[in-house]
């Protein structure tokens, strides 16, 4: 889930990784890295999602974003029509297009974990305010800006909305959302990780101070891990690109990995290679290069 503006700006040649084995999968991050900035995706990077899926190479998407947000590559999902969303606390089919998604996994974030966050959030940086994001539903505080382009379905201090007789008690939390108006992305970030400690795991995809706080051990990377675990496929056959820190655990787990031109410096240390930004086509650039050297 990350909000538009690049957070740095490159356009040098992609890095490649050292000899890697034959990949079988690409795993990508979606806002700011397969999709440009005005959330498209560019002509030359359907084609090349295509071409690889055609060789044989699963593209997997792996996003913070909300199964309702996928709309915009609902249409180059393939054959396999799978995509991972929420930072992980999701596995959704795709195939029946924006709002007809079916959840095959989902890593719910319990209740009294969420609730244990919200409170030791709200003790180490007064003034943070929380949404909560469900399956199917997205509930927020009356604080809570206006992040996201949609109505709430439920406006209440967040103990309510995660309370045993919350609207929606019955269905599963994927996250929550924590917003503060005045700290430094990374530094909530750290603070939040130092608050709340095992009891979730505490990551960002945008810009501003807004943090993504989802089940104890849920991320990308380890979802991603069981899905390929489930093909049969190995960390080494996996090539990633990220640009945020919600990336990092991803680019550093698979064989081969790329930082985007515009990706975050923790992201940059995180992963094998670079390539260039997101709205100058970043990952097909790699794609292409990647099947070339195929032949």
């Amino acid at each position: 889930m990350r909000e538009n503006g690049p957070v740095t700006s490159a356009t040098r040649q992609p890095e490649t990784p050292a000899a890697a084995v034959p990949p079988r999968l690409i795993a990508t991050d979606l806002d700011g890295t397969l999709l440009r900035d005005d959330k498209s995706v560019s002509p030359r990077t359907i084609a090349a999602l295509a071409a690889a899926e055609e060789a044989g190479i699963e593209v997997f998407f792996v996003t913070g974003r909300p199964a309702r947000w996928m709309d915009v590559v609902s249409d180059h999902v393939h054959g396999h029509g799978l995509a991972i969303c929420g930072n992980g606390a999701a596995v959704v089919d795709l195939h029946g297009g924006p709002g007809a998604h079916r959840f095959v996994k989902v890593r719910e974030l319990a209740r009294q974990n969420a609730l244990d966050a919200v409170r030791l959030l709200r003790d180490a940086a007064p003034g943070t305010v929380y949404a909560v994001e469900q399956t199917y539903g997205f509930h927020q505080e009356p604080d809570y800006p206006k992040l996201h382009m949609e109505i709430p379905d439920a406006l209440a201090p967040a103990e309510q909305l995660l309370a045993a007789d919350a609207p929606g008690a019955g269905e599963p939390v994927l996250k929550i959302l924590a917003y503060h108006p005045e700290i430094d992305p990374d530094a909530f970030l750290t603070l939040a990780r130092l608050a709340i400690g095992e009891r979730a795991n505490v990551t960002r995809s945008s810009p501003s101070a807004l943090l993504e706080i989802s089940g104890p051990g849920v991320s990308k990377a380890s979802t991603l891990a069981l899905c390929c675990a489930e093909r049969g496929i190995s960390h080494e056959e996996v090539v990633a690109f990220g640009d945020m820190p919600n990336d990092v655990e991803m680019l550093t787990w698979a064989g081969q990995s790329y930082a985007m031109g515009n990706a975050h410096p923790d992201v940059i240390a995180a992963a094998s290679g670079r390539t260039v930004a997101n709205n100058d086509d970043g990952v097909a650039i790699v794609i292409e290069r990647m099947l070339a050297e195929r032949v």
